[in-house]
């Protein structure tokens, strides 16, 4: 059980919390935009935030956006926690369709909206609170904790690696909890325990150096844009399985265990295929469940498609060129870089006479596979059953967080992801939110995970 000082404190101090997050939500941290520039002010913010509460902290430059690092030694015999999280947002737009601004953080019914409410601002907070409610309450940490926080994971972390690899000894730690992710359903606290890999493509079709007229030049030149249908028509079977030779040869397949217990869960597929605003969950393998389509089995998915004239009315051309984004979401234990050189080729196959393809390759990231069975991850169970009053489950995630994977490969360390969010907090979308409930009985799941894994270490 969490020291009963500390709970107390928490319990007594959430408005000054809330206040403190909505003073962070109020930056405008987005990475993907130059000017005005509101990751630095929000870093410096976040350094001075963790010096108030008695961390060492200092604002890191990487080659694009700063990291913030705070660190805080309680004492050599203790093991160390590390925390990852980001202070960068997605951007707000489209702005008309919030009803209160996105950098304007308001509390309606028991919610708090803005941008970074969920992603990942208030889970970040939730530590923040929970190490300032034991140095307050008791003095000290029952660990050494260090706390990284970056401000490029809402553009794939393109400066992290660098950063963690050249900072490995200053970051080495004994457990690593990210909380960025959220609960299967709201009342069901969840662990995630694997995530899907990724990667991107940009495939241009060109054909003629112009566009050309359709009826003269018709039935002679390939059309680029006929062409590329037909690569993308052909990148699956009539039974929603990918087509590209050798793509399935790694998947690791799945226990009946985990498969049963995933049937357990909260899930209609009817209704969810309602609340998307469709008539049913048509998408992937046959033969697979809606949640073993997103979780166990890797995906190619089409996401933009442009070529020729798209104003009003007709224009009867060839195009030039014609291109598709495609993303392809892979599993344990694929490998990026064979499912690269197996799309190339299969486009190469599928380029026909009378066309130049070009594949450019925009990310990749590799899945990962969680341990389930480490002291961390107990740890965090325990932590979660506490602060929800219900016991956790394991579950996978169709999405993607490259930054785990990369503490997998360059510190060695499996991440716990303790996240509350909920599946209806809008990620991504016009008036983001987090349920205050839930991030009110996080800021006690991460306070109890560091008393639970200090008392696992020294058991």
């Amino acid at each position: 059980m969490l020291n009963a000082d500390v709970k107390a404190w928490l319990d007594s101090h959430r408005d000054e919390h809330l206040a403190g997050l909505c003073e962070l939500l109020r930056f405008e941290s987005i990475s993907n935009v130059a000017e005005p520039d509101g990751c630095r002010p929000c870093a410096d913010w976040l350094a001075a935030r963790l010096r108030g509460i008695g961390f060492a902290a200092e604002v890191l430059e990487t080659a694009g956006r700063p990291c913030v690092v705070g660190e805080f030694h309680a004492g050599v015999d203790l093991p160390t926690v590390l925390i990852y999280g980001h202070y960068d947002v997605q951007p707000p737009d489209p702005l008309e369709l919030w009803d209160t601004g996105p950098f304007e953080p308001t509390v309606r019914d028991g919610w708090l909206y803005a941008r970074g409410a969920d992603d990942d601002k208030g889970q970040l907070f939730m530590h923040f609170a929970a190490a300032e409610a034991w140095l307050a309450a008791s003095g000290s940490l029952p660990v050494n904790l260090k706390i990284l926080l970056e401000g490029e994971e809402e553009i794939g972390s393109p400066s992290i690696e660098k950063f963690l690899t050249a900072h490995a000894e200053r970051l080495a730690a004994d457990a690593l909890v990210i909380s960025d992710t959220g609960f299967f359903a709201e009342g069901q606290p969840t662990i995630t325990s694997a995530l899907r890999g990724l990667a991107s493509f940009e495939v241009i079709f060109n054909g003629p150096d112009r566009d050309v007229h359709s009826g003269l030049e018709g039935g002679m030149l390939t059309n680029p844009i006929n062409a590329l249908a037909r690569l993308v028509a052909a990148l699956h079977d009539d039974d929603g399985k990918v087509t590209i030779p050798g793509f399935y040869d790694d998947v690791l397949p799945v226990g009946d265990e985990e498969k049963a217990a995933w049937r357990q869960l909260p899930f209609d597929e009817a209704d969810h295929a309602r609340q998307m605003g469709t008539d049913a969950l048509g998408g992937g393998e046959r033969g697979y469940t809606a949640l073993e389509r997103n979780w166990l089995r890797p995906a190619v998915d089409c996401n933009g498609i442009f070529g020729g004239y798209q104003g009003q009315g007709e224009k009867t051309i060839i195009p030039a060129s014609a291109g598709v984004k495609i993303t392809m979401r892979l599993v344990a234990d694929q490998d990026p870089g064979k499912i690269v050189a197996a799309f190339e080729k299969f486009v190469a196959g599928h380029t026909p006479p009378g066309i130049k393809s070009e594949v450019k390759v925009r990310h990749t990231a590799r899945p990962v596979l969680l341990a389930t069975d480490s002291m961390a991850a107990g740890a965090g169970l325990d932590a979660m059953a506490e602060a929800f009053a219900v016991k956790p489950v394991f579950m996978r995630c169709g999405a993607s967080v490259p930054i785990t994977e990369v503490f997998q490969r360059v510190l060695g360390l499996d991440a716990v992801m303790l996240g509350v969010g909920l599946p209806e907090d809008n990620l991504h979308s016009p008036n983001e939110k987090l349920k205050l409930s839930q991030f009110y009985d996080g800021t006690v799941m991460a306070a109890a995970f560091l008393e639970n894994f200090a008392e696992r270490f020294k058991a």
